[in-house]
């Protein structure tokens, strides 16, 4: 029998596809900027590009993707960076979780919360907070959901906000937004944790030119 939560998407993907489907065919999207414009120097690491696969932009759908590695020299492990920017998700289109896809990749959730990680200019931000396996190697890995001045890290909210906005704005972007780093041999998860969360603080406000409020 399938559990409560497949059922919950279910409903929830369905509500959304007759909603949507009674709306207005075109979103009002403010202007932004593409993703490729985001500072490639943060929290003191230089960022280089990550070429993403066409089979993973087919699956993906149409929208702004980023890939990039953040690196500090020699001696400090690297942040990865991804972001899924979809201007529209009328046509069925839904941003894909990292509960699914990185299973998928061979990657296994150890641990999992909430938090509320306040940015460098005050303004809190619900992430998630994730330790992942696969092997011996392990990551640890900020995601959330972000559109029109929210972050939500559940993708289940994220979905009934993004129904309440189609009625309120007749807006249906939103953006995921995913953040890791691996856990060096010998390294304890605090340390990996606050690298994550500093590089965090000091992305979040940049965002908004990229992912409209």
């Amino acid at each position: 029998m399938k559990n409560p939560r497949f059922w919950t998407a279910v409903l929830l993907l369905a509500a959304t596809a007759l909603l949507l489907h009674t709306r207005p065919a075109a979103d009002r999207n403010p202007p932004s900027e593409p993703l490729s414009q985001l500072p490639a120097d943060i929290d003191g690491r230089v960022g280089v590009d990550q070429q993403v696969d066409r089979e993973t932009l087919d699956v993906l759908g149409a929208g702004d993707v980023l890939s990039r590695v953040y690196a500090q020299g020699t001696q400090s492990a690297s942040i990865g960076l991804f972001i899924g920017y979809f201007p529209t998700q009328r046509t069925g289109q839904t941003i894909h979780s990292p509960k699914n896809c990185l299973p998928g990749a061979g990657w296994v959730f150890e641990s999992s919360t909430s938090v509320d990680l306040i940015d460098v200019n005050g303004k809190p931000h619900r992430v998630g907070e994730y330790v992942i396996a696969n092997g011996a190697a392990k990551q640890f890995v900020i995601y959330w959901y972000q559109a029109h001045g929210r972050s939500e890290a559940n993708e289940y909210l994220a979905k009934i906000y993004m129904v309440a906005d189609a009625i309120r704005l007749n807006r249906t972007d939103g953006a995921l937004v995913r953040i890791m780093t691996p856990i060096s041999s010998g390294e304890d998860i605090p340390a990996a944790k606050q690298r994550v969360e500093q590089f965090t603080m000091q992305l979040a406000p940049l965002l908004p030119r990229f992912i409209p409020d």
